[in-house]
């Protein structure tokens, strides 16, 4: 390297550069680097003012061994990875955290974990310290997953109601038995009488809460329970087409049928029109989630939305909350009826 070469190269700022720049102490400055305690307002303005004049970049591996943090979070879905591509809840609930952490300068890693094993190795890594704390999506009933990782003291926050750990794990959900019940009145309202239901798993909140709703709405109705009105599916498209074959089977004479997800209500729209039934003409259909799936089905469907932006927003409040020393949260949040071509 030629001497005019390196002199041309600008050094990189440091610590020094921005306490002299802000006219505060070393000391300052990392404070506020590591949280702003014990730091005045005119004092973190002037190292904010600082770092940006100065072009100083966080060194987040020096700052890792001082604070013992990694400065990130973990997107754990307890799902095979195929889901994770065909199930366009988990993108957009990605896109959310991703962005609402992006505001504290955080990286979000996500993490497949569909098997034993994987969950083993996910376990592993996350209670070993290579993240601060973990949003946990898709959770079922009997996987041990956020029980170890809440022994350990690792911080959680969990997509949905987990079950047998609501008491003791931090989530955020949407009120998925209240818009059940939504969707099933306003089923009935419009006419509709032989109401079918296809299910979510019942090893989920989101497959025990809809499923509640849709048989708490029937009961104030007067209408006597039908389980032949009544299949599970597991959220994917071809389980909502099976379940719709089975309901078609079971109880041809059926005129709508609440679907605990849009994209198995896609399942359900292919099984009807082979089947010879007109949509909504025949059988109206009515969703969950309001994903993209709900506007790219034909007819496009009426669906009962989950408010996903604030559902990130939130569940990353309520972690770095946690990781700050807060204690586990619960947040539930309303639904709204979207009403479109299916019905």
């Amino acid at each position: 390297m030629t001497m005019s070469n390196a002199g041309a190269r600008r050094k990189a700022p440091t610590i020094h550069d921005v306490a002299r720049e802000a006219g505060v102490s070393r000391g300052t400055v990392s404070r506020v680097l590591n949280g702003g305690h014990y730091v005045s307002p005119a004092a973190r303005e002037a190292v904010d003012a600082a770092i940006k004049s100065t072009g100083y970049v966080v060194n987040r591996h020096a700052r890792s061994l001082i604070t013992g943090r990694s400065d990130s979070v973990g997107f754990l879905l307890t799902e095979p990875q195929e889901r994770f591509f065909e199930d366009p809840n988990f993108n957009v609930l990605l896109r959310g955290c991703t962005q609402a952490l992006a505001a504290y300068d955080i990286p979000l890693l996500l993490m497949l974990a569909g098997t034993q094993d994987e969950r083993r190795r996910i376990t592993r890594y996350i209670t070993a310290g290579h993240v601060d704390g973990v949003l946990l999506v898709s959770s079922h009933s009997g996987d041990p997953v956020a029980e170890e990782l809440r022994a350990a003291g690792v911080p959680l926050v969990a997509c949905g109601k987990p079950i047998g750990h609501a008491s003791k794990v931090s989530y955020v959900a949407a009120d998925d038995r209240d818009g059940a019940r939504d969707m099933v009145r306003y089923l009935h309202q419009s006419g509709r009488r032989r109401i079918a239901t296809v299910t979510g798993p019942l090893d989920t909140p989101g497959g025990v809460d809809r499923l509640a709703g849709y048989r708490e709405v029937l009961a104030e109705l007067g209408i006597a329970p039908d389980d032949r009105l009544i299949e599970h599916g597991d959220y994917s498209r071809a389980g909502g087409e099976a379940a719709a074959e089975r309901l078609l089977a079971a109880a041809p004479d059926l005129d709508a049928v609440f679907v605990a997800s849009d994209l198995m209500a896609q399942g359900v729209l292919s099984a009807l029109h082979r089947a010879g039934r007109r949509v909504p003409e025949d059988v109206a259909i009515g969703g969950f989630d309001d994903s993209p799936a709900a506007l790219a089905s034909s007819p496009e469907l009426t669906t009962i939305r989950q408010p996903w932006d604030r559902i990130a927003t939130e569940m990353v409040r309520v972690l770095l909350a946690q990781i700050g020393g807060e204690d586990p949260a619960a947040v539930i949040l309303p639904t709204e009826l979207i009403e479109r071509r299916s019905t």
